[in-house]
């Protein structure tokens, strides 16, 4: 029996352990074929060479995609979807895929749905049905509504993506791959690797064994002109804390450069003895450091998804992450200094929360690949009437 072939496209950093679970069950599944493309930032050395961690975990890509304009502004981040949308085209044009994955609400993903749907290749989207603030929300329901297949990570999503009109029986929730990987944390969580050692990162930090915080803070493309400001008053909160801190390089979005921008001037200005810089960490790696800490700050989707099953407590900081479905160790804040300091101590003093299955429970990369061998993959809606 000749294999379907699946498609799956990662464009950033953050993707890939949305869907790596997903990439090991499909490579392993004996009616599936993967076809892997990496895109993006994900090529990138400025946002970590995710490429690098996909490589060395055992797998090929099989087009590489480079199509990132920079600049961390909105035109760019139109101009970077367009970009991606041509050479998506010819992609899928000689791969010849007999599906594409698409993976949940960056910008860029638009282009993967438009150029999978433009040529009548069926297109399953994961991730689908939830709402946030920034661009991604409106990007997320787009790619929901080019979608055949819709695997989703909630019952809320769910029941969000049968809302916007979708077939009921094309909407599934698999829970969220990124669980998986938190799952296999929470059996072994011991931190078996010195972070320092193993990815070097810039910056000084005290005794960060005894204990310290992790921070992760995206700019908002709604709010792109506000990151120096958003950030300075995070960078203000964790130098008065004072606790040892791994701090993670913004991601490509729209105001990106505001935001690093703002890192560097703060520490030109500012004698930081208690933050180290890093861009990126293997996926394990990172949940790892993560369930060993005190507490993550900002407002990355990790602290809304893996962080509710690991119970670590988190500080959310704005609006990226406005109206997610979000479990009890998660604290929102404002883009203000007192308020993230005080919710920090909070959390730290708190420690740990009950371990939070609303996102999944530890199988979902194999419900994929069996709901992708199984289903009757088709390129149009299905007509009622």
């Amino acid at each position: 029996m000749e294999k379907r072939k699946i498609c799956v496209v990662i464009t950033a950093r953050p993707s890939y352990s949305r869907i790596k679970t997903a990439l090991e069950a499909i490579k392993k599944h004996p009616k599936l074929q993967l076809q892997l493309v990496i895109a993006g930032s994900a090529l990138l050395d400025k946002y970590g060479n995710t490429i690098d961690f996909i490589e060395k975990d055992g797998f090929t890509a099989d087009a590489k995609v480079f199509m990132v304009l920079e600049g961390e502004n909105p035109t760019t981040m139109a101009k970077t979807t367009g970009l991606g949308l041509m050479e998506l085209t010819n992609v899928f044009y000689n791969l010849k895929p007999d599906a594409v994955v698409t993976i949940a609400d960056r910008f860029e993903t638009i282009a993967t749905s438009i150029a999978a749907a433009y040529q009548n290749i069926p297109l399953i989207h994961i991730q689908g049905g939830e709402v946030t603030g920034n661009i991604d929300e409106k990007v997320r329901h787009c790619n929901t509504k080019l979608a055949d297949l819709h695997l989703v990570s909630s019952d809320d999503a769910m029941g969000r993506v049968i809302k916007l009109g979708e077939d009921p029986e094309t909407v599934i929730n698999t829970g969220c791959p990124s669980i998986d990987l938190a799952s296999k944390v929470l059996k072994n969580p011991q931190l078996d690797f010195d972070p320092i050692e193993k990815y070097g990162g810039v910056g000084k930090i005290g005794n960060w064994k005894d204990g310290y915080i992790v921070v992760m803070q995206h700019p908002v493309t709604t709010e792109y002109a506000e990151s120096k400001k958003h950030i300075t008053e995070t960078l203000k909160a964790i130098e008065k804390l004072n606790y040892p801190c791994f701090w993670f390089w913004p991601n490509l979005d729209a105001g990106a450069d505001g935001t690093s921008n703002g890192i560097r001037s703060f520490r030109e200005t500012n004698d930081l003895r208690n933050i180290r810089f890093f861009k990126n960490m293997e996926p394990m790696d990172f949940l790892r450091l993560l369930k060993n800490s005190k507490a993550l700050i900002g407002n990355s989707s990790v602290g809304i998804r893996e962080c509710s099953y690991l119970g670590i407590p988190v500080v959310n900081i704005g609006t990226r992450q406005n109206r997610r479905l979000k479990a009890e160790n998660v604290k929102n804040v404002k883009y203000d200094a007192s308020e993230i300091i005080q919710a920090t101590k909070q959390g730290i003093e708190k420690a740990h929360f009950q371990s939070s299955e609303i996102y999944g429970t530890g199988n979902s990369g194999k419900k994929i690949a069996e709901i992708i061998a199984d289903s009757n993959l088709k390129s149009y809606k299905t007509i009622t009437y």
